[in-house]
C-alpha cells in the first residue's frame, strides 16, 4: 500500500525508489551481497578507533591529514585531493556540481545501481549505454552518445556488478573524443583486486594531471572495500582543485567523521598487510570464477571481489536457491545476481547454489 506525501514533493523524487541493500542472510549465514572485505578490522585499525574519544567535537571538516598523506602518496598537492562519505558521496556532489535539468550524465548500464537515482536527484537525465556482450563499457556506444548535453560521463572500472574493466586503450579514446569541458568520472571502487587487469588506471590520469593535461578528469577510490572501512564510509577524489572545489561546495559540511579519518590513515600506514588480504581475495574469486564456467555459465571474467550470474529472467528464484544455502547474494530483478567474494567457508555453498541454479535452467532450457 502506497502512501501520499502529506506535501508537494518532486514527481520525481516521489516516484523514484531509495537505495536497498541485499537480504539480511540466515542466521549463521554468510552475507554476500554488498562486496564488503570479509576480514576484520586490522588490530591496529580497530585500536585507534576505539581510542578516539573527542565525540563531543566536530571532525576536521577538511581532512587536512589525511588528504595531505594522499596527497604525498599521488605527487600532488593537497588542494588536488578531496574526501568524502565514500564513493557514493563523491559521486553525488560532483553530478550535482556538473549536472542540472536539461542536462545528460552518460554512464554504461548495467552499471552501479545508484548512479540513476544520484542522476534524478540532481535534476539530469540519464543516458544509459548498454554493456557489451562481455558486461564491459560499449566504448563506440558511449561516444556515439555524448551530445552537448553531456555534462557528465562516468567509467565505472571494474563495473560494478559484471566485474568487466575497462581495457587502458579504450578509456583512452573515449577521453580523446569527450570535449575537455564535460566531466569525466572514474570510479575505481575495485580497483586494488584488478591490478594486472590491462584496465584503465587511475595512476595514468594523476600523472597526466601533473603535466598539466587531462583536467576534466577525476578518479575516485573508495576505503570501503580492499582497505575494508566499509562501516566508517570514506572515500577520496583525485583531480584539478578548481573541480574538486566545485563538489566541495555540495557537500553536507562535516560528513566526514573522525573516526574514519584516523582508520584511513592507520590503514595507510599498513597498507602491505591490508593487500595481501587483497592478494587472497582476488585469488579466491579466481578459484570461484574457474568452477562457475566448469559448472556452464557464462560468467564474465571478473576483476572486483564479485562475480556476476547472469539470469535473465526469474533471478528471484536464484536467490532463493542461494538464500537457502545460508547465503545473502544481490538480486538485479530479471537480470542476473552479483555474488561477492566472502569467507573460505562460504565457497562450497556458495558453487552448490549456484550448480543447482544453473542445472535447473539447463534442463528447461
Amino acid at each position: 500500500m502506497t502512501t501520499l506525501p502529506p506535501v508537494r514533493l518532486r514527481p520525481e523524487i516521489a516516484a523514484l525508489a531509495a537505495y536497498r541493500q541485499g537480504r539480511v542472510p540466515p542466521e549463521g549465514g554468510f552475507k554476500l551481497s554488498s562486496n564488503e572485505n570479509p576480514f576484520p578490522p586490522l588490530p591496529q585499525v580497530a585500536e585507534r578507533v576505539a581510542a578516539a574519544t573527542a565525540l563531543n567535537r566536530y571532525p576536521d571538516g577538511a581532512a587536512v591529514a589525511l588528504r595531505e598523506r594522499l596527497a604525498a602518496r599521488h605527487g600532488v598537492d593537497p588542494a588536488a585531493i578531496h574526501v568524502a562519505a565514500g564513493s557514493v558521496s563523491l559521486l553525488a556532489q560532483f553530478i550535482q556540481a556538473a549536472a542540472g535539468p536539461g542536462d545528460e550524465v552518460l554512464y554504461s548500464w548495467r552499471g552501479f545501481e545508484a548512479y540513476p537515482g544520484l542522476v534524478t536527484v540532481a535534476g539530469a537525465t540519464s543516458v544509459r549505454v548498454p554493456n557489451d556482450a562481455d558486461g564491459g563499457h560499449d566504448i563506440d556506444g558511449m561516444i556515439a552518445a555524448v551530445t552537448e548535453r553531456t555534462r557528465v560521463v562516468i567509467v565505472c572500472s571494474p563495473n560494478n556488478p559484471t566485474g568487466a574493466v575497462v581495457p587502458a586503450a579504450g578509456f583512452d579514446r573515449l577521453l580523446a573524443a569527450v570535449p575537455g569541458d564535460v566531466l569525466v568520472l572514474l570510479d575505481e571502487a575495485y580497483r586494488e583486486f584488478a591490478i594486472g587487469s590491462g584496465g584503465a588506471d587511475g595512476e595514468a590520469v594523476v600523472a597526466a594531471q601533473r603535466e598539466g593535461r587531462l583536467r576534466n578528469v577525476v578518479v575516485l577510490r573508495t576505503f570501503s572495500k580492499a582497505w575494508g572501512l566499509a562501516a566508517l564510509r570514506i572515500g577520496y577524489a583525485v583531480g584539478d582543485p578548481a573541480v574538486l572545489a566545485g563538489a566541495r561546495s555540495t557537500a553536507i559540511p562535516l560528513s566526514v567523521t573522525e573516526p574514519a579519518q584516523l582508520a584511513a590513515l592507520v590503514s595507510l600506514d599498513h597498507e602491505d598487510a591490508l593487500l595481501e588480504r587483497v592478494a587472497a581475495i582476488a585469488e579466491r574469486r579466481d578459484v570461484v570464477w574457474r568452477a562457475l564456467v566448469d559448472q556452464g555459465w557464462p560468467v564474465p571474467r571478473p576483476w572486483g571481489n564479485f562475480v556476476w550470474l547472469p539470469v535473465p529472467g526469474d533471478t528471484g528464484r536464484a536467490a532463493d536457491a542461494f538464500h537457502r544455502r545460508g547465503l545473502s547474494v544481490r538480486e538485479f530483478a530479471g537480470e542476473g545476481i552479483r555474488v561477492s567474494i566472502g569467507e573460505q567457508e562460504s565457497v562450497e555453498d556458495l558453487l552448490l547454489a549456484a550448480q543447482e541454479v544453473v542445472g535447473s535452467r539447463q534442463a528447461t532450457a
